[in-house]
């Protein structure tokens, strides 16, 4: 399997002193994903949780919602000329009876690590309606929660600590405590890793949990957190005006610049509960 770091050489200058040193990487490494031997689409990745990042993208389409969908997932041999296992391609067989991705699925260029939503159709292809829809569950979280998470997110992220180069995902309960993180050079591959591993464990949907990235909040990170049940958002940095019309509509607390204490709701506040009484 590919490696989640590499070594390159560098020159590194410091204070006009030069010197030359090895350095540390995060890899990236194309992998394609098929379901039932047709190709879906690449996607560039760090290695790493691939089973876990293949169906994650598979709920965030809305083509699987629960283990009993999937009959096996696995790597393709036979991916080099000389039939070796690159392990860059992953193929997940549906269960009988689940329908195959839509044909305006397909994307037939690389989606780079930085773009999840690269060769859509359209606007509306990404509007998919959602298994679980948002406003059954119980969250209520407490803001000086909230101001934790990010360190706690940081805290977590050991392939950061040498690389500073990874995005990050965390699932946490309401009491502010980590279940599960991710890391990716694409923030949309973590999400989809930290989403695949709760379908693998059936787990979904993930209800009073909430989904902390590392970056911004783009359009597509909300669609993944709805398409998971998971009812809360928050990130470090800004959500994009589309995110933050598609939390709205479909029930989703958003939260951006996650900064300790300080924060903006940009959705769905009333899962936040109210300051104590002075």
């Amino acid at each position: 399997m590919g490696r989640v770091t590499v070594r390159r050489p560098v020159l590194r200058i410091r204070d006009g002193v030069r010197s030359q040193r090895p350095d540390t990487l995060t890899a990236e490494e194309p992998m394609e994903i098929r379901v039932g031997g047709r190709p879906l689409t690449v996607t560039m990745r760090t290695p790493g949780h691939d089973f876990d990042l293949a169906v994650g993208f598979l709920v965030s389409e809305g083509v699987i919602g629960s283990a009993d969908d999937v009959t096996s997932i696995r790597y393709c041999a036979g991916a080099t000329s000389d039939g070796g296992n690159t392990y860059n391609v992953v193929d997940v067989a549906l269960a009988a009876g689940v329908a195959p991705p839509d044909a305006s699925l397909e994307r037939n260029f690389y989606t780079t690590s930085s773009c999840g939503l690269c060769g859509k159709a359209s606007l509306d292809a990404v509007r998919t309606t959602t298994t679980w829809p948002l406003g059954e569950d119980s969250l209520r979280i407490d803001p000086s929660t909230l101001a934790v998470l990010p360190d706690r997110l940081r805290e977590a992220q050991r392939v950061f600590d040498s690389t500073g180069g990874l995005h990050a995902a965390g699932l946490f309960t309401a009491d502010g405590r980590l279940t599960c993180l991710r890391e990716d050079v694409g923030r949309h591959n973590a999400v989809d890793k930290v989403v695949g591993d709760a379908l693998r464990a059936g787990r979904l949907p993930l209800r009073d949990s909430v989904l902390m990235v590392s970056g911004r909040a783009s359009f597509e990170l909300v669609q993944k957190a709805v398409m998971a049940g998971i009812p809360a958002l928050a990130a470090v940095s800004a959500p994009s005006s589309l995110a933050v019309d598609l939390a709205a509509d479909a029930g989703l607390t958003l939260i951006g610049f996650l900064r300790g204490t300080s924060m903006n709701v940009y959705s769905g506040a009333e899962r936040l509960r109210p300051d104590p009484a002075p």
